[in-house]
């Protein structure tokens, strides 16, 4: 069964992360499918819209990069899967540079390594 996936990610700054996954979505052995919900604009009401898409989704996958821990928006995106309790997991979104967990991670959750087969794995549950 395929899965709906809503992305967290850096709007500044990791827009490429998201593109990335996004194509990998379409990889004919994909498990999961993503709708670009995205909320693009900033309103009074967009944490509202962000509860209503993460909840119409079945996992939550949270793009890592450099600036995450300062990106109130990821961390809000988190919180709300957290009280939803809709599955999440931290995806490290750069090999090469330090990555960093949104301010509402809690301490035990990982940061795993973003490779076709792992995430594979991640979404069927591997955690």
């Amino acid at each position: 069964m395929t899965k709906r996936v809503f992305i967290s990610f850096d709007y500044d700054y990791d827009q490429f992360l998201k593109e990335a996954l996004v194509g990998q979505s379409k990889n004919a052995d994909s498990p999961f499918s993503i709708a670009d919900w995205s909320i693009k604009e900033a309103s009074a009401d967009w944490k509202k819209k962000a509860r209503y898409r993460i909840r119409a989704s079945d996992i939550v996958v949270v793009l890592c990069g450099e600036h995450t821990h300062q990106a109130v928006g990821v961390g809000v995106e988190l919180e709300i899967a957290q009280e939803e309790e809709i599955s999440y997991f931290l995806l490290r979104g750069y090999s090469s540079k330090t990555c960093y967990k949104p301010t509402t991670a809690r301490a035990s959750d990982k940061m795993y390594d973003w490779t076709w087969p792992n995430l594979k794995k991640l979404i069927g549950g591997a955690r």
